[in-house]
């Protein structure tokens, strides 16, 4: 990629704080999650993980770290009961997560409206006890793939009537990943207060630039994935 285009995709220059790192393979081990919590801080970029993995983080990362710890809660799926997403949720952030990434329950979702008030009373749930526990926001995982136009703009505005913090894509684990269409759709729907976070099959740094041109605020990548686009993005400042 040559300056004159990289000019051209407006890099930001706060770009690395736009991410939101991932390792949440179930294979994922302890050496791996070092090498995250250094490579955080080395490039400046913010942490998700899952819950288990929490402490780990926050002792490697220290108390002063200045970027979000994310902590999956309910992941990948969104079936557990409520009692159980809010207990891991609290109890991640009372071990050191600042961030809470929730999966909702699609199914319950898609079975229309007579489910509605449960979903929403599930993240409204998380949400409150994420928040007294002291965690900075809440992201509810609406899994975009497998839901029609209509239920994305359902999905969106119950995120919002529970006071989440933020409304996200996709898990990576799905049929398919954020794309700009839906991403447009969720800065449409969702209230002002709520961010969007794009993530699932994000692997370059065009389609990054796409997305948050499109609305999003956070980009939840893969680590091998964002290390390459990040040094994509020093190439073309270069």
């Amino acid at each position: 990629m040559t300056s004159e285009e990289s000019v051209k995709l407006h890099i930001p220059a706060n770009f690395a704080s736009t991410l939101d790192v991932s390792l949440l393979k179930p294979t994922v081990t302890p050496t791996e999650i070092k090498a995250l919590c250094e490579a955080g801080q080395r490039e400046g970029f913010h942490i998700c993980i899952n819950s288990c993995y929490t402490p780990l983080v926050r002792q490697l990362v220290g108390p002063d770290f200045q970027y979000q710890v994310a902590a999956c809660v309910s992941f990948p799926f969104g079936t557990a009961c409520t009692h159980a997403k809010v207990d891991e949720a609290r109890w991640a952030v009372e071990q050191g997560a600042t961030e809470i990434d929730m999966v909702m329950a699609v199914g319950l979702l898609k079975e229309g409206p007579q489910y509605y008030g449960a979903v929403e009373e599930d993240i409204a749930a998380v949400v409150n006890a994420a928040r007294a526990a002291g965690a900075s926001a809440t992201k509810v995982i609406i899994e975009t793939c497998y839901l029609t136009d209509a239920e994305k703009e359902t999905a969106c505005k119950l995120v919002t009537h529970a006071g989440a913090g933020f409304v996200k894509t996709s898990t990576g684990y799905g049929t398919g990943g954020a794309t700009v269409e839906d991403i447009r759709l969720m800065r449409r729907v969702a209230g002002p207060e709520v961010r969007v976070k794009a993530a699932g099959g994000i692997r370059t740094l065009a389609q990054c630039l796409a997305l948050l041109e499109a609305g999003a605020d956070r980009l939840g990548i893969g680590m091998a994935g964002s290390l390459a686009i990040l040094d994509e993005a020093r190439k073309a400042q270069a």
